[in-house]
């Protein structure tokens, strides 16, 4: 497979893709005409039938989630999209923000069609004004063409979509943490059930799901659930965005089948930065397990990457030559995962913190072997310990990179320091001469 399928990001290249001229150009806002004239439950089926599964990570079934709200409850229904995007190495949905946002407020249109929701949000991240800017001119442009607002086309459905824009929180990337910041508290995860179905935004029945998600809705409609589940595997159906960025010669985002490979990727890529080669990559951010050289091709959708031992996550394929160190990358991502703990759990606010004194250690080279065992430790008592999976993410690279890389962990104990610093390699080679 090397053949890419552009559907969201068929038309970034031309000037005006932005614009609502632009994307009616290409049939866009027909797929809502086609939606109203279906029932409701229809629209839901037809996402079922086509296989689309969340594209924020976790993979469950789009039209599930949708269906799993209670009709003909009496309740006001919400529909939330997520573009908190802040998962370190992830850059799929601001540049299709960028580029494409109508095809987001088409999506969001036939999806609050759906579930019957006459209100929707969209959550943004706060550090890209740009992307804000942009979507809240494509929100005026859909409301003065009668495609937000009262009685939209005639049909006798309500929506008015509304622009939050977050303050920088990567916890507020899980839904429920998102929901209490959207309502106007601290983002911090809730205590499930209830679940966001049941009980969500304002205690009402809410529906959240990652942008190109809902961006993905609009061609599905349109071209009918045979043609989205043509493409992909048996159980991952359907194209998706893969951003590359690190060491490869052209980063970028690459919409392709789920179920390509690394390898083939990499060919469409331009390869490793010449003269280098690589040493590991991330499947979908740095909250997902590692892979090496070996894993160049495990088939990129959820069961293939599942079975090799890591997450297809947000497919933010992280590369990495043999320049890098490996314990010092993990570092990083730990300073992370311990700056945006929310503070709400024990095992998470502490031990991530606990997390990050002893790899400094390790990299100085100070402290034994019995570090690394003290390591594995700790992640074992915060993963699956805490509201959200933030503790998991931040064992995830630590337990992969002790699997592959434990001997280069050594090396730091031994070199007294990291040995691609040259100093400290330096002082090693000068020390073993003697």
């Amino acid at each position: 497979m090397t053949q890419l399928t552009p559907v969201l990001s068929a038309h970034w290249d031309e000037k005006d893709s932005f614009t609502i001229e632009g994307y009616k150009r290409h049939g866009g806002y027909d797929a809502v005409g086609k939606a109203l004239e279906m029932e409701p439950d229809a629209v839901i089926q037809l996402i079922k039938d086509s296989g689309l599964r969340g594209r924020g990570g976790a993979g469950f079934p789009t039209g599930m989630k949708w269906g799993f709200i209670p009709q003909g409850d009496n309740k006001e229904h919400y529909l939330v999209v997520n573009a908190d995007e802040s998962e370190p190495g992830t850059c799929k949905d601001m540049p299709l923000l960028m580029a494409n946002p109508h095809v987001l407020v088409e999506g969001i249109i036939i999806a609050s069609y759906a579930i019957r929701a006459n209100y929707a949000f969209i959550y943004i991240r706060g550090e890209v004004a740009h992307v804000v800017r942009r979507l809240q001119q494509a929100i005026a442009e859909a409301y003065a063409a009668g495609h937000l607002g009262k009685n939209i086309h005639g049909k006798g459905f309500d929506l008015e979509l509304v622009l939050h824009v977050g303050a920088g929180a990567y916890i507020c990337g899980e839904e429920t943490a998102l929901l209490d910041s959207l309502e106007g508290f601290r983002g911090q995860p809730r205590l499930r059930p209830p679940f966001p179905a049941i009980a969500g935004l304002y205690a009402r029945p809410t529906v959240v799901n990652n942008v190109e998600s809902i961006a993905s809705v609009p061609s599905i409609i349109n071209n009918g659930a045979e043609w989205f589940s043509g493409m992909g595997t048996e159980k991952s159906k359907g194209f998706t965005l893969y951003s590359l960025s690190g060491h490869v010669a052209n980063p970028g985002q690459f919409e392709a089948p789920l179920g390509i490979t690394l390898r083939e990727l990499l060919d469409l890529a331009g390869g490793i930065r010449p003269g280098h080669q690589l040493k590991f990559w991330t499947p979908g951010g740095s909250s997902t397990p590692m892979f090496t050289a070996d894993h160049l091709d495990v088939a990129l959708d959820y069961e293939g990457v599942s079975a090799a031992g890591s997450m297809l996550g947000t497919k933010a394929l992280q590369i990495f030559d043999e320049t890098t160190c490996v314990l010092r990358a993990v570092l990083r991502w730990t300073e992370f995962y311990k700056h945006e703990s929310c503070g709400k759990c024990t095992p998470c606010r502490e031990g991530t913190w606990w997390l990050v004194q002893i790899l400094r250690d390790l990299e100085a080279g100070k402290g034994t072997e019995a570090d690394l065992d003290k390591l594995l430790d700790v992640v074992d008592n915060i993963a699956g310990r805490s509201f959200c999976a933030l503790a998991d993410g931040a064992a995830s690279p630590i337990i992969s990179s002790l699997k592959y890389f434990r001997e280069e962990y050594m090396q730091h104990l031994n070199n007294g320091g990291c040995p691609f610093d040259p100093i400290a390699s330096t002082k090693f080679e000068a020390a073993g001469s003697r």
